[in-house]
Parts: C-alpha cells; structure tokens; sequence
C-alpha cells in the first residue's frame, strides 16, 4: 500500500488506503448545466489540474439534458474560475483546461443517450496507450434522479474490462429514514460500496479535517475531553442572507435537512468520536458509526424553530415569491444532542444552523465548566472555539491576570489564526480536497451507508413532526432578517448550562477582513 511521506510535523503513521487513479482518466460531470457544477464542481477540478493533481493525460465530459455547443459549455465551465483576467498564468490555464473537456446533451432517464455517452468516451480512450480505462462520474443533479442515472451508467456506460469504476453523489441523500434506505438500497443494485463515494463538502473543510489532529495529537486537549470537564458544546452555522429566489427547492428540505442532518451531524461525530486504530478510512468510519449509534432520536422539547420575517429593508421568508404562501417551514432552528455513553453522558450538544442571520460563521464553541469556587469569583468560562469558516482559526480563551499592581483577571485567548500563522499556505476547497480524495480511492471523508442510516434514524420523528406526519405542524417563531436569531434562542441555549461572559468579551475575528 502506498505510504503517506513521512515529514517534520505530520503524522508519519497515517495511512490512507488507495487504489489510486494515475492514467488514462475520464471524468464525466452529469447535471454539467447547473449551478453545483458550474460553481464548485468545475472550479475544483480546474485547481487540481493546474496544480497537476489531476491524472496523466485526464479528458472531462459534460452531460446535461440542456443543449449547447461546445463554447457554451466552455463559458458556463469556466465563469467562476477566478483570476483568469488579471493572471495570464490562469488565462492559459483555463484554456488548456477547456482543450480537455467536451460536452454531451441527453435525457437522464434515456438508455440510448448513455448508450451516446459511451460512444464518445469509447472514442476518447481509443487514443489510450494502456489497457487499463478508468471512469469517474460525478452527479451534480438533483436526487430525484439518482437512481435511473445509477442504473443506466452502470447498464450503459460502466467498463468491464481493465480499469476502476466510481460514482460521487451528492447531498440530499433522501427525505428521512424510509427515503434514504430506498435510495440506498436502489443505488446498490448497482453500484458496489468501494465504488460509491457519498460527499459531503464539509468533510472536505480544512479545519474539520483538522479536528482529528487536534483532538488525538495533543495530550493536553484529549485529557480535558470528556463530560468531566466539558459543560456544553455549540456547533453553529449561520448564513447572512435568506432564500434569494431559491424558496421553492429550500421549502421542499428545510434548515435542519440541509445544514444539520449532514454537515453539522458530521462535525459532531469527528468530535466526539473515540480513537480510531489507525488512519485507514474504514477505521475512521467506524468510531464514527459507533458514537452516531450511542445518539437517542431528537425529543420535540429539545428544538427551537424559527423563520425570518422582513427586516432592516429586507424581505421576509414568506415575502419570496417561490415560498409557498403560509408555509411553516424553518429556517432557522436550534437542536440538542445527548450521546448516551461513558465519555460524553449528560452533555448537551447544540446545534444552530440559520438564514438571514447577522454574519457568515461556521465554528464550535466548546465550553468547559466553573473552575472551582474560592479564591476566585464569577470568573469566566475557558472556551475552545474552532473556526470553520470564514477567517479559519482556533483559539481558547483563557483567563489572566491584568498587567501591573493590581490581581484581576480577565479574559484573553490563545490564538491560532491562519492567515497570520500561515501566512504562505493557500487552503484548498473542500471540492478540491474530496475529488482528491476519490482519485485516490479514500473513502476517509464520505459518508458510509451504515452512518446515512443512523444519521437519520437521529432526525426523523422530529422531521415527520414538523412535515405534520405525526399531528399538527409546529409553527416557527418569527425572527428579523439581520438579527442572530430568534429571542428565545438565549433562553434555549441557557437551560442547558451555556453561560455567556458577563463582561461581554468578544475575540476580535470580526476585525480581520482585511487580512
């Protein structure tokens, strides 16, 4: 197996288990047209090419039912590739990149229109050296169509000869528990588990990937990590904008189906996970199925649901016209999470996802509890905060004596922020990473189909609860576009024991957009 170099800094016993993907590559992009691929899926592929990533000799074909010709293609591929005007190096890039690709137009349900893709791969590896053909498809669609795509690449365009077969599908993967077991099952008449990399953009995130070195790299972290010392956790994701046009496919899912049953329940399980044996993607996966499985459904006393009404010049949820009139779809909602085991019993795990909030902020905020009474006095909580996004950092506010003749304290931080601590590296997209990831052939940040099961066996009841499946529908309580939230989310997050510094200490990452 190949060996991960060992340098000053890394982990020399990380091993990632590959069947890495090296020549004679074609990477077909269904759902080419649209916007997933047009602003990530593209993009990522064109910075793994300009950085050589990509393999040997790589050929890209785009597939959407929309016809357009070959420049059309191009422009669409290529408009949000950034640099291309002011960076010549990028201009000649991103034309050698649209050398590479072409497009084919056909139905997604249509055997014959695989049978049109296969003709034009076929005539693409003919010029193949090497027996060995190898076959990416990446499904940049809509999930209503995953299963007759599964079924007719695998009927229709699947080599069986010399060379690796692999699908990447995106979120939604289903509605609920009942959905995402058909859809399972339905994809894996077709496609084997080694072939199927389910990808879930935010196990792409630096400093989610970063989570595990933190946590199992550090003694002085992992001693503190546990239900003696932690008081609650809040892992948060807000948005400063709302549906923008976009109501009617975000009524269908909801803030919880799309930010907290994948993304956020994903960062959960990376920090409460136990120590996996090794790197290899399956050990990984593995602890996180088993602390996934200590996690009770959600109880209906444990959410808080809102949706933004107009404010501050900006119109409300139910103001869009694609929002149906009256819909009590959330989108803003605060869940707790308990993990029944011996590591993390009775602490609250809160997750927070919104729209039309007050910033653009993706982190977790571990606090831990009261030092203890006596010499010192209403003093601060330690916190640990890990920033996903933007302004990518760490930092644990400690408390510290004040400079000079007098002994108070005062909250300050430890702060490890990226752009000044790493001031060369550039960090990747998560896309980038993932596709990366699947040329290799590691499954170490997709989502297995034991771990989709019991992520959602986590959420339905409360899912079918506020689809009205099981009595009336919850209504949201209303928030203004702009503001953190609803009112009552202090009094929430209260009761399960956060405590907010009485004097108001903020670390100064608000200030850095000029870095």
């Amino acid at each position: 197996m190949p060996r991960e170099r060992s340098m000053s800094g890394t982990i020399p016993s990380m091993e990632i288990q590959t069947a890495e993907i090296k020549d004679n590559t074609i990477i077909v992009v269904l759902g080419a047209s649209g916007d997933l691929a047009k602003k990530k899926t593209f993009p990522a592929l064109f910075n793994l090419y300009r950085q050589g990533f990509l393999p040997r000799g790589v050929k890209i074909i785009g597939y959407a039912r929309t016809k357009m010709d070959r420049d059309e293609f191009h422009k669409r591929a290529t408009s949000y590739i950034k640099g291309a005007d002011e960076n010549k190096d990028i201009a000649n890039a991103v034309e050698a990149f649209k050398e590479l690709s072409t497009y084919i137009a056909g139905d997604y349900e249509d055997g014959a229109a695989f049978d049109n893709l296969t003709k034009h791969i076929e005539e693409i590896e003919a010029s193949y050296q090497a027996k060995e053909r190898n076959r990416i498809f990446y499904f940049a669609l809509p999930p209503t169509v995953f299963i007759p795509v599964a079924k007719n690449l695998k009927e229709h365009c699947y080599n069986n000869k010399a060379g690796v077969n692999r699908i990447v599908i995106e979120k939604p993967f289903g509605r609920d528990l009942e959905s995402a077991r058909e859809l399972l099952s339905s994809v894996r008449q077709y496609w084997t588990e080694d072939e199927t990399f389910r990808i879930d953009h935010y196990l792409g995130k630096e400093m989610v990937k970063n989570i595990l070195v933190l946590r199992f790299a550090n003694i002085a972290l992992g001693a503190a990590w546990d239900k003696n010392s932690i008081s609650n956790v809040q892992i948060t994701f807000k948005e400063p904008f709302g549906t923008e046009g976009r109501g009617g496919y975000f009524d269908e899912f909801g803030i919880i189906r799309d930010i907290q049953q994948n993304h956020l329940l994903q960062v959960l399980s990376i920090l409460t996970m136990e120590r996996p044996v090794s790197f290899a993607a399956e050990d990984i996966r593995d602890e996180k199925v088993k602390v996934l499985r200590c996690i009770p459904p959600i109880e209906r006393n444990d959410v808080l649901l809102g949706q933004y009404v107009a404010a501050n010049g900006k119109p409300g949820y139910l103001d869009d016209n694609t929002v149906p009139p009256n819909s009590s779809c959330p989108t803003f909602a605060a869940v707790t999470l308990w993990i029944n085991n011996p590591r993390w019993e009775g602490v609250p795990f809160i997750m927070k996802a919104g729209k039309a909030l007050n910033e653009a902020k993706v982190e977790v905020r571990i606090q831990f509890k009261d030092v203890t009474q006596g010499i010192f006095k209403d003093i601060a909580r330690n916190e640990l905060v890990i920033r996903i996004q933007p302004n990518e950092a760490i930092y644990l506010k400690l408390n510290s004596k004040t400079p000079g003749l007098y002994t108070r304290a005062i909250p300050t931080e430890m702060d490890l922020t990226y752009k000044r601590r790493f001031v060369e590296a550039k960090i990747p997209e998560a896309y980038e990473a993932l596709i990366l990831d699947v040329l290799r052939g590691d499954h170490s940040n997709f989502v297995r189909n034991d771990e989709l099961d019991v992520a959602w066996k986590i959420f339905t009841p409360i899912l079918h609860w506020i689809d009205g499946q099981s009595g009336p529908k919850p209504r949201p309580v209303p928030y203004p576009y702009g503001s953190r939230g609803p009112k009552e989310l202090d009094e929430f997050i209260e009761k399960y024991g956060y405590r907010r510094n009485a004097d108001a200490y903020f670390w100064p990452v608000t200030n850095m957009a000029a870095l």
